[in-house]
């Protein structure tokens, strides 16, 4: 066997001569010397476009994380002006103050305001769900 590169070696072969372009002398897997070739510029543009994927992920969890603001006041959610009204009596005015009483109290703390019902608690976790705000219990409804 003769390879491009010049090396030779002997194989039991019915062929009296066989010519390769590449051999373990040569190869840049055996040797070492592997690099990228990159005639059109194709890695350069896969890194251009990670770059921007990346930043386009950055940008969006900040505009996420500037969504969720505990000081959302909750009349910005339009939920029913009842309901609303019933809240601020009670001095439930922001989102903040709604998750506090939720996790504090669950369904049945803010089931306890009269004049707040099921209907009330429902639509405002639909509404701040809506916004991205974790709001505990609301995978059952």
């Amino acid at each position: 066997m003769i390879c491009a590169c010049g090396n030779t070696w002997t194989t039991g072969s019915t062929k009296p001569e066989i010519r390769t372009d590449v051999c373990s002398n040569c190869h840049p897997f055996f040797t070492g010397e592997q690099r990228i070739v990159d005639t059109e510029g194709q890695v350069d543009r896969f890194l251009k476009r990670l770059k921007a994927r990346e930043e386009r992920t950055a940008a969006t969890e900040a505009r996420q994380a500037a969504r969720v603001s505990l000081t959302l006041p909750l009349s910005e959610l339009d939920i029913p002006s009842r309901t609303l009204k019933t809240l601020e009596a009670e001095g439930v005015v922001t989102a903040g103050d709604f998750l506090n009483r939720l996790n504090d109290g669950g369904d049945e703390g803010l089931l306890a305001i009269k004049g707040f019902g099921h209907k009330g608690l429902i639509d405002v976790k639909r509404y701040l769900r809506a916004r991205g705000y974790d709001v505990p219990g609301a995978e059952e409804e």
